[in-house]
């Protein structure tokens, strides 16, 4: 209860600043000047802007924030485009710096990078994560999961590298290749429970992969979509012989659509699952929960081998750089594809403000609502 008061809270101080800032983007017939918020966001290089004469245009935003599992703690994300080639119709690539620090200890950094090379004929991906940070297991299935006491307390270190090279085949069509190096280990387990064993997540994983994608994407922009669609299979190889210490695999499919409407407005939608057979390790089964599958659940309670999902939000433009975002959406897990149509659905419904830091590029404040459980996060970029 206390923290979904704090998290009521910061939306409202969040709606108060939006009605604030709309309310400056009226003609004020007795002054023109830049807001103290304007320039020092101008300074931060979170201008709305891109220049192009710089390497890469850097945008800095650092922000405090509070969980009971890393206690309180403050970010940065460092958000940069670029542009690799002279043609003014290639999207912008892009470079995403995360880092966090906590009073308990916790620390992480990420980095997402998106390159669209030759004219968009070739992109380049590249997925770097490190981190050091509190995390939770309540077993496996959402009968264990759902449980409230089956939570196992650890703290988690993992490193993860996913470069992908994709290539054009058609006008919206790719196909790409890249691996996925994953690893994972757990210590100072604590369970609510004593008859739960969290010895499991104390057990490294290393899991060494070869990725498979091929895709239909007709979207705008790939950042910030308005209008399009996605249609994507991806297939994940992982193998001993590679160095991985499971044989398993690893099916994501994704089916998004977006449909702009007036005053800049979107209604956007996607349906997502994921399934994995063979010797899947702990850390990497399927799941739901954290800031883009299924917001409003505690990332990593709700995991299983099989997951299915759909969310649905409508993208609202207030004025100038601010917007509004409302949603719901639903999700199933199962240990088999066949047993999805009889799992529990895990509802998920919320609002976020947004706030246009580079062109195409949000800041997003969500506030999620799931069944018994509820998420507040600070990120950048959409959802999906």
């Amino acid at each position: 209860m206390i923290a979904t008061l704090r998290h009521c809270l910061i939306i409202g101080l969040i709606l108060t600043s939006v009605s604030t800032a709309a309310s400056h983007d009226a003609p004020e017939p007795l002054s023109n000047e830049p807001s103290w918020l304007d320039e020092f966001l101008d300074k931060l290089g979170a201008d709305g802007e891109f220049d192009a004469d710089k390497l890469i245009d850097f945008s800095f935003l650092p922000g405090p924030f509070y969980n009971p599992e890393m206690q309180l703690g403050v970010g940065m994300s460092a958000v940069g485009l670029y542009q690799v080639d002279d043609n003014p119709n290639t999207q912008l690539s892009s470079l995403v710096i995360n880092a966090l620090a906590s009073t308990n200890g916790a620390l992480g950094v990420s980095m997402n990078n998106k390159t669209f090379l030759n004219e968009d004929q070739q992109r380049f991906y590249l997925t770097m994560e490190l981190f050091d940070v509190p995390d939770v297991y309540y077993g496996v299935g959402y009968d264990s999961n759902h449980q409230p006491n089956n939570r196992v307390d650890f703290d988690s270190r993992s490193a993860r590298l996913n470069p992908m090279w994709l290539q054009r085949l058609f006008q919206y069509s790719f196909v790409g290749i890249g691996f996925d190096v994953d690893y994972e280990q757990g210590r100072n387990v604590t369970a609510i429970n004593p008859d739960i064993d969290g010895s499991l997540v104390t057990e490294s994983s290393t899991s060494v992969g070869v990725d498979l994608l091929i895709n239909y994407d007709s979207r705008d922009n790939v950042l910030n979509p308005q209008q399009g669609r996605i249609a994507q299979l991806e297939l994940g190889i992982y193998r001993t012989a590679l160095g991985s210490d499971n044989n398993f695999n690893i099916i994501d499919l994704q089916y998004s659509r977006y449909i702009g409407l007036r005053e800049q407005d979107v209604l956007a939608w996607q349906v997502r699952g994921r399934f994995s057979s063979g010797d899947v390790p702990w850390n990497q089964l399927s799941k739901l929960g954290g800031g883009h599958l299924l917001r409003g659940y505690t990332s990593g309670r709700y995991r299983d081998q099989q997951m299915l999902l759909m969310q649905a939000e409508y993208r609202h433009h207030l004025s100038g750089r601010h917007g509004m975002v409302y949603w719901l959406g639903g999700g199933v897990l199962a240990d088999e594809v066949h047993h999805l149509t009889d799992s529990k659905v895990l509802p998920s419904v919320g609002l976020g403000y947004r706030f246009e830091v580079k062109p195409r590029v949000n800041l997003r404040l969500d506030l999620a609502f799931g069944d018994g459980d509820s998420g507040f996060y600070f990120n950048v970029n959409e959802a999906f």
